[in-house]
């Protein structure tokens, strides 16, 4: 056997395993997606994902603050709205009394050290479930919605999340949200994490159902990226880091590794994000306790695959596990 053949005495100890990797997956990278709904006391189970549940704010300490304790450094915040009047532009969202904002402002006194991240989107909060506002056939009317989602971000802001990060996949949104956080005195304050590749996914329906966001009529196909467009994502994490996103996401993650491998390339100065979103976190559970396999080995796997492709930051319902996980 030629010397150039003998690879294995290179990964024959569990510590030079741990080497052949460019990057290990960190506590730092984890940020954990939880659903904030507007009964301040509400702590109610979503049956299609697994251990998660909407909170109110009432309940945010008991819940993080041992999360907090075991390494937890971000979160990312959606809100559930049930009690409030939906309309056609989403006025529910950016409501002072709403249960963002004062999610918000209730982390931000908790847990001074907990870097809040923000969604910023209509979906929950239009009486017709899509991301943006509507012409009157109902088709996407792109320069009010554009508008309504950067007045939304900046009002997050301003109500103290470190990041606004955009999942509604309008054109041209990342421009006038960076614009409106420079001119509100937000442009080194607060980063902009731009979902630039999301795609149109069965993988969401977990998320839907625990968001109530599914739309009304029709679908996202219009706005969120065809499964097949490669080339289309490539383009659209290059315009995103031209209009002054801070951060680029690919969403969902396992499916579209090569895409996370291709925003690395593209946006090599910038962090890179993906999102393991519900649908990829029910199926790990599913075969797991199915006896597929094991759910801590599965879990690892998929993600530290995201990281081998080239992200920085994990968005995944498994973070609460990973602070556990990684301490063994």
């Amino acid at each position: 056997m030629d010397i150039s053949s003998i690879l294995q005495g290179g990964y024959q100890h569990p510590l030079s395993r741990s080497w052949q990797g460019r990057q290990a997956l960190t506590k730092s990278m984890l940020m954990y997606p939880i659903f904030i709904t507007d009964d301040p006391d509400a702590s109610v189970e979503i049956p299609t994902l697994p251990n998660q549940r909407r909170w109110g704010i009432n309940k945010l300490e008991g819940f993080l603050g041992p999360l907090v304790k075991k390494g937890l450094k971000s979160v990312i915040l959606f809100g559930v709205p049930f009690n409030c009047q939906k309309d056609g532009r989403g006025t529910p969202a950016d409501d002072p009394t709403g249960p963002v904002i004062l999610a918000i402002k209730k982390l931000r006194q908790l847990f001074p050290s907990l870097y809040i991240a923000c969604d910023v989107c209509l979906c929950e909060y239009t009486d017709h479930g899509h991301c943006g506002l509507l012409h009157g056939d109902g088709s996407i009317n792109t320069t009010p919605s554009v508008d309504r989602i950067a007045e939304v971000a900046v009002n997050y802001a301003k109500a103290g999340a470190h990041c606004v990060a955009p999942s509604d996949m309008m054109d041209g949104r990342i421009k006038a949200i960076k614009r409106g956080l420079i001119d509100a005195g937000f442009g080194n304050k607060c980063t902009l994490m731009s979902y630039s590749a999301k795609f149109a996914s069965a993988l969401y329906g977990p998320f839907r159902d625990a968001a109530g966001s599914a739309p009304s009529f029709g679908d996202r196909k219009c706005y969120q990226l065809p499964p097949t467009a490669k080339g289309l994502a490539r383009r659209a994490i290059k315009r995103d880091t031209t209009e002054g996103a801070d951060i680029i996401m690919v969403k969902p993650a396992l499916p579209y590794l090569d895409i996370i491998a291709d925003a690395a390339e593209l946006a090599g100065d910038h962090p890179i994000a993906c999102y393991q979103v519900s649908g990829e976190f029910a199926m790990v559970y599913a075969g797991a306790r199915a006896g597929v396999y094991d759910l801590r080995t599965m879990a690892f796997e998929t993600v530290e695959s995201m990281v081998r492709a080239g992200a920085t930051i994990i968005l995944t319902y498994f973070t609460p596990e990973f602070l556990e996980w990684l301490d063994l």
